[in-house]
């Protein structure tokens, strides 16, 4: 296994498959464009791979605010159903955290569905706290004034 970041079109189709498993309310090609979109403003893509397998994908973005100082934050992070405790999820978690440390950052953050409790436990595992509630306004154009 091997964690690789995505530079090319052609991996974004590779590992797209597997990232529609955490986001289906995409088709493929909607979830590249999208991707794309995403890239112009600073948004990367890590995967494990192996055999010419995708594992497992985190979509991230390198950040600097007063609270958090410079940081990544996470904002994709699934590993293939067929995939789950094989290490894959671990192995890029780790590499998340060296890429971080690498660029100088202070903190790595996510945020995580209220209902993923073995998510919730893999990350306790992995040394994150729970440190705040997210709170959403989900669609400003409801009830609105």
């Amino acid at each position: 296994m091997e964690v690789k970041l995505v530079t090319t079109p052609a991996e974004l189709n590779l590992i797209s498959p597997v990232l529609l498993q955490l986001r289906p309310q995409y088709t493929q090609q909607s979830l590249i464009e999208q991707i794309q979109q995403q890239q112009k403003l600073g948004y990367q893509i890590a995967y494990v791979i192996d055999a010419d397998q995708v594992l497992s994908v985190a979509g991230f973005i390198v950040g600097i605010k007063l609270a958090w100082q410079k940081h990544i934050y996470v904002d994709d992070l699934v590993t293939d159903a067929t995939q789950r405790s094989t290490g894959a999820g671990k192995l890029l978690l780790d590499w998340l955290k060296q890429y971080a440390r690498s660029l100088g950052c202070k903190q790595l953050h996510l945020d995580s569905g209220v209902q993923r409790f073995g998510a919730h436990r893999f990350y306790l595992r992995e040394d994150f706290i729970i440190s705040s509630h997210h709170f959403a306004i989900t669609d400003l154009h409801a009830n609105s004034p």
